[in-house]
């Protein structure tokens, strides 16, 4: 694989024969990735597959009008074919008026932050094996286990450089390695599936093989023989592996395309009180070794921690630079870029802070509710704010978790729903976006 100093030369090049084709401004984005996955299932080997790839994509701008172009062809006459049509196309798209690349003063400056994102380790197909196998073998060993979907295990690196015409030439490298375990609980149609994966983008920061199998195992075994909710008005809990997606949903209600289209629940929402007082939601693109840690954002501004709602008050939108210039307000360095096309927003490694109360408390506080493992479908309506999902999960009775139940939908709005959060005090840094246990009250919930 290419290393950090020659993707970064590689896309300064593609940039420098943009400008020369005809181009008044250019940025270019070159990524160069291998990856090793290998699966297992009921103990045998199943599938090793390897992954090479190096890509290039360029953008260009005459005047306001822009066109990007991709290639997987490095050959120089492959470059200069490809600046040929970029800037061909670009003459004859429709002006933009907020087109542009980002403000050259924003640019990151000097050594980006050293993140620790890369161990610069390759692992073995056998070693991958080996892993894949003690974690289901791990699942598959739980009480009440019938069956799996198969084991896991995955290793890959890439490098990453973006450059552009004002000056900013930047690079990293990253590792990830992942494990997971599918198994199946009970028998013909009554049975249960569940998982559990972990991901670290260093090898020693993997859990344990046993420990993602037994969770696996137990999480399946725990769903066996599902019973029925009855329909009403009622607390729910989130468990943080789906309490997650709340959060999802609040980033897109806030980036700049949302915004500027005014197709966001929460378009009059900034600096006004969307979440309990106490609760914080905090975007670190520095966090060593996190999963989606990054030292520059995709049109290469600095990036650095942020508090995007702090004690409940909504304190930014998510933008880049065209979405800042529609809206009259500066770039928030939360810009990402593919290989083709423009850049949109994402955040890094979000996460829900400020939750003080022990889960056993917020159980108890519930009474009688439902304790949601599991979200189906996609009923969310980003303008109003109308949310309905199917679910599945456990009863919660007298403030403890009780038995398995399945086929129901919770809904509700998202307004509502973030200001009647009760957050738990059990956060863990385990994915690109962390929230603690959450109890949301007054849901409708209704059995199938």
């Amino acid at each position: 694989m290419l290393d950090i100093d020659q993707v970064r030369e590689r896309a300064q090049d593609i940039v420098a024969r943009a400008r020369a084709g005809g181009a008044d401004a250019a940025d270019a984005v070159f990524a160069a990735d291998a990856s090793l996955d290998v699966s297992v299932r009921l103990g045998k080997l199943e599938d090793v597959g390897r992954s090479e790839s190096a890509d290039l994509g360029l953008r260009v701008f005459v005047g306001r009008r822009s066109a990007s172009v991709s290639t997987s062809d490095m050959s120089s006459a492959a470059l200069d074919a490809l600046v040929e049509r970029a800037v061909a196309m670009a003459r004859e798209a429709p002006e933009d008026a907020w087109a542009g690349l980002a403000p050259a003063e924003r640019l990151l400056h000097g050594a980006p932050p050293q993140l620790d994102l890369d161990d610069g380790g390759e692992a073995s197909p056998e070693s991958l094996r080996d892993t894949a196998l003690a974690t289901e073998a791990a699942a598959r060993d739980v009480a009440g286990v019938t069956n799996s979907e198969g084991g896991g295990a995955s290793a890959s690196r890439s490098v990453w450089a973006l450059a552009t015409s004002t000056g900013f030439a930047g690079a990293y490298a990253t590792t990830a390695y992942g494990l997971s375990a599918s198994v199946v609980a009970g028998e013909g149609s009554a049975m249960q599936r569940d998982h559990a994966h972990h991901a670290a983008r260093r090898r020693r920061l993997l859990d344990d093989p046993a420990a993602i199998g037994r969770e696996a195992g137990e999480r399946a075994v725990a769903r066996d023989n599902p019973g029925r909710l009855a329909s009403g008005s009622m607390p729910v809990v989130f468990d943080p592996r789906v309490g997650a997606s709340l959060l999802g949903h609040l980033v897109g209600a806030i980036s700049g395309a949302a915004i500027t289209r005014r197709t966001s629940f929460l378009l009059e929402a900034l600096g006004t009180q969307i979440m309990p007082v106490g609760l914080s939601v905090r975007d670190d693109p520095h966090r060593p070794h996190g999963l989606r840690s990054r030292p520059f954002d995709g049109e290469g501004l600095a990036v650095s921690p942020v508090a995007i709602v702090e004690e409940g008050m909504l304190e930014t939108w998510l933008l880049d630079s065209a979405a800042a210039r529609q809206l009259g307000l500066e770039p928030t360095g939360h810009a990402t870029r593919g290989i083709g096309g423009g850049p949109g927003v994402s955040t890094a490694n979000l996460y829900l802070d400020g939750g003080h109360v022990p889960v056993e408390t917020l159980l108890a506080d519930v009474g009688d509710g439902v304790y949601v493992t599991e979200l189906i479908g996609q009923g969310v309506n980003g303008v109003t704010g109308d949310y309905s999902r199917g679910a599945a999960g456990f009863r919660i009775e007298g403030g403890v978790i009780a038995g398995p139940v399945a086929e129901f939908t919770i809904a509700g709005n998202l307004k509502d729903m973030l200001l009647n959060l009760t957050a738990a005090n059990d956060l863990r840094f385990r994915f690109g976006i962390n929230v603690p246990t959450m109890r949301v009250d007054g849901l409708t919930v209704a059995s199938g």
